[in-house]
């Protein structure tokens, strides 16, 4: 284990993610704030720094594989490797037309906001896991946590929204797929990879009408990056209590 855990977050310029990299810091963390607004990024690094928070920003896209192997590269040049790996980016890009639901439904979906929906949100994660998760395997520790929502959950799913619905889905199965491989090997049970569920929270994307705020959700995510040796693998979690998939 690294002597001062590095943590990486992507969508670290606002909202939730830049919350956790701030909880992180309070931790104790080494925090590498990833986001793809330079200008934006630079100043959230700049907010968090005044704070006295050990923090770093790197501009990069999760869809941008050269983009992420670089970030990962760049990671293990400075500090060695990285401990906690957060997949916050994401994107909500249906249509939102309270006045006129049909339009926001499966019959009406672009197949293209779909695709961009799962290259985000799936794909991303999936990048990033391959760039960051080989270095945890090889020191037998580290946390990965994935930020659905319950919006993805089979048993809490509701109509409307399909790419957003349908790609927190598939990263839900990312993350028991991953999970899974890692728990053939009895030698990796302190790395860990884990979803979770922020609640609707006060962000850009969730809006103001939303009844939590983006700290009530970052403590959830913080809670699955600080897990212990003795924490969970391969799960579903809001606020520390698992959620049904």
């Amino acid at each position: 284990m690294l002597a001062k855990k590095t943590a990486v977050v992507t969508g670290a310029s606002r909202g939730l993610g830049f919350e956790v990299c701030r909880r992180l810091g309070q931790a104790g963390c080494r925090v590498v704030m990833v986001a793809r607004d330079g200008t934006a990024l630079e100043r959230a690094v700049a907010a968090l720094a005044a704070e006295g928070l050990d923090v770093a920003g790197r501009a990069a896209d999760v869809g941008d594989t050269a983009a992420v192997n670089a970030l990962a590269a760049w990671v293990d040049a400075a500090w060695g490797g990285t401990d906690i790996l957060v997949n916050n980016a994401g994107v909500y890009l249906d249509p939102k037309t309270p006045d006129d639901p049909a339009a926001q439904g499966v019959l009406a979906s672009d197949p293209a906001v779909v695709e961009r929906s799962f290259a985000i949100n799936v794909l991303g994660p999936l990048r990033l896991i391959q760039a960051f998760l080989p270095g945890m395997v090889a020191r037998g520790h580290g946390r990965v946590v994935n930020v659905a929502s319950g919006m993805g959950s089979l048993a809490e799913g509701g109509p409307y929204w399909p790419g957003y619905r349908i790609s927190k889905t598939a990263l839900n199965a990312l993350t028991r797929t991953t999970a899974h491989e890692l728990q053939l090997d009895p030698a990796l049970a302190d790395v860990k990879v884990n979803s979770v569920c922020p609640g609707w929270c006060r962000t850009d994307m969730g809006s103001a009408a939303a009844p939590r705020s983006a700290a009530e959700g970052a403590a959830s995510i913080t809670w699955a990056a600080l897990l212990p040796e003795d924490g969970p693998s391969g799960g579903f979690f809001r606020d520390g209590q698992p959620v049904a998939w």
